[in-house]
């Protein structure tokens, strides 16, 4: 299948005029906007642009448009930045403004590129020559250039296009997600799914809430939540949305109010909420009396309130993702792949008897704890953390209409039960424990207050094994070369295991990972622009625990050699 992608970078967007001359190419079309600021949704032309139009908060947004013909980015921060944040082969550009980052911009051109700039100086001019673009005298019209990217440094061609084929180990929301983002590129996939039902272990839950991270610093874990969980947003609306009736997802935007711990933490809130201008629809702050009129019940500090926010019911999800798979998918249930070989350009899983249960030229490895009995993924610093939910019939405790959280989380009724928790604890007992139950509902009474948590309740819910790394980050791409020589600095230079990939430690929150994390990898296998940025990116390569560990031996060695 050749690649008939056209990619425009525009470092100004006006009203939308240029994207909608591009789509109506009739083209595969991915465009990618970087701008400091985001207009206003009422000032895009374009009604469908506009009723899908981002939260305008920083990082990149991206939108699926004309069913899926169109992939639109919007990068939103610091112009010269963002430039130098993206990884793309892009083949026209429009530069509306003088940037600095000239240098950045070329070294996203393919060759013979097009540039659409403004006209400037001979400043301005210069810098555009020595970032490789070039014109003739007549290339200047109305105030703008018309160049072409002749630099003797492009980009190195392009990779033949991947053979589409993959299997995909697990069926949770990692897995799922994976196999959705495949198969809407055409890609066959075979699914093995240890279990006779999709989500039967850690995406198991009855609802799993959605939220993103906030922090003083906006910290790379903070913006990647961020990223996902508007990406997830916009994601389940293109499956069909979610709805309290389950069709075609069981889930409600209810919202989610996270109360503060203490009078320092809700300071903290206060000055977040200040310092980054969110837009209400994402966040607010609200003071104790609000908090308390929404609780229904007093409390003594302020809160966050995410009117986006809600909870889910994972397997709902799983289920309309492999739904939408069509015959794209083979499934291959209540099998379970022990083994992993590769023989010539193929990978074969096969069952603990040796049976080949799929071949194909890719794996996918999304099997969350069970990636720790895998060969090639054991040597990843992958743990697990039992999380028990209590589970509560609606008429023995306070409803709720919306998600809940502090120290532990609280949905509203789904299916007449309230689900409570979750643990964090240290073992990998799947048995309900009372320990755990209390632990629970204490947390609920230090929230609710005890008129409104009864005692005596039975001993019922369900336990999960959360899958995590240790900086709490999923491991998003190709897995690296354990047994390979050599002592890599970079993340690129570090030797992977042919047509290997990863999507693990979701922790406790698989609902937005998993969307976006699957996205990535998907444009990883085909060569596309990434939906995050190259920093962020980096900050989800499995190869990352690798590179630590052989710095750290480095520095240790260095440490005891004598001195001269």
């Amino acid at each position: 299948m050749p690649d008939s992608r056209h990619v425009i970078l525009d470092t100004g967007f006006g009203r939308g005029e240029r994207l909608a001359a591009a789509r109506a190419g009739g083209r595969t079309l991915h465009y990618i906007a970087v701008l400091a600021t985001l207009p206003p949704a009422e000032a895009i032309e374009d009604a469908g642009l506009r009723a899908a139009w981002p939260t305008a908060v920083p990082g990149l947004h991206r939108l699926v448009l004309d069913g899926g013909r169109t992939t639109f980015d919007i990068l939103l921060g610091d112009v010269d930045a963002g430039i130098g944040e993206l990884a793309a082969r892009v083949d026209a550009f429009f530069v509306p403004a003088p940037v600095s980052s000239l240098r950045a911009l070329a070294r996203l051109a393919v060759p013979d590129a097009r540039l659409t700039a403004v006209d400037g100086d001979d400043a301005w001019r210069r810098a555009l020559r020595a970032a490789g673009f070039s014109w003739d005298d007549t290339a200047a019209q109305n105030g703008w250039l018309q160049a072409r990217y002749t630099s003797r440094k492009p980009q190195p061609p392009r990779p033949a296009p991947p053979v589409r084929s993959a299997i995909v180990i697990g069926a949770g929301l990692a897995g799922s997600a994976a196999c959705e983002r495949l198969c809407a590129r055409g890609w066959q996939v075979t699914v093995i799914e240890r279990h006779a039902e999709a989500a039967s272990e850690a995406s198991g839950n009855r609802a799993g809430i959605f939220m993103p991270l906030l922090s003083r610093d906006d910290n790379i874990p903070t913006r990647l939540t961020r990223a996902a969980y508007l990406y997830a947003l916009r994601h389940w609306q293109r499956l069909g949305g979610l709805s309290p009736g389950g069709v075609p997802m069981l889930g409600a935007q209810c919202g989610v109010l996270q109360l503060a711990r203490d009078a320092e933490h809700a300071a903290l809130q206060q000055e977040v909420a200040a310092q980054w201008r969110y837009p209400e629809e994402f966040v607010r702050w609200i003071d104790a009396a609000a908090a308390a009129n929404l609780l229904g019940s007093s409390t003594p500090h302020g809160a966050w309130l995410f009117g986006q926010g809600g909870w889910a019911n994972p397997a709902s999800i799983c289920r309309a993702s492999l739904d939408a798979c069509g015959t794209r998918l083979h499934r291959v249930f209540h099998a379970e792949a022990l083994r992993l070989e590769r023989r010539g350009d193929a990978w074969h899983a096969l069952d603990a008897n040796g049976r080949t249960l799929a071949s194909a030229a890719r794996v996918i490895v999304a099997n969350g704890a069970g990636a720790l009995h895998l060969p090639q993924t054991a040597p990843l610093p992958l743990y697990t953390m039992r999380g028990q939910v209590t589970h509560v019939a609606a008429q023995r405790f306070a409803a709720l209409p919306l998600v809940v959280c502090r120290e532990a989380y609280m949905t509203p009724p789904v299916d007449g039960i309230v689900s409570v928790g979750a643990t964090y604890d240290k073992d990998a007992d799947r048995a309900l424990r009372a320990a755990s139950q209390q632990e629970n509902l204490a947390r609920a009474v230090e929230i609710l207050g005890e008129a409104r948590v009864p005692a005596g309740l039975p001993l019922e819910g369900r336990v999960g094994l959360r899958c995590m790394a240790p900086d709490r980050l999923p491991l998003v791409g190709p897995l690296p070369d354990f047994d390979a020589a050599g002592q890599p600095e970079r993340l690129r230079d570090v030797d992977r295991q042919p047509n290997l990939h990863a999507l693990l430690g979701y922790a406790s929150r698989g609902l937005i990972w998993a969307p976006l994390a699957a996205e990535l990898l998907a444009c990883q296998l085909e060569d596309e622009a990434p939906p995050l940025e190259a920093s962020l990116v980096a900050a989800l390569d499995p190869a990352r625990f690798l590179l630590k560990e052989r710095k750290r031996n480095r520095a240790q060695t260095v440490a005891i050699l004598p001195k001269p």
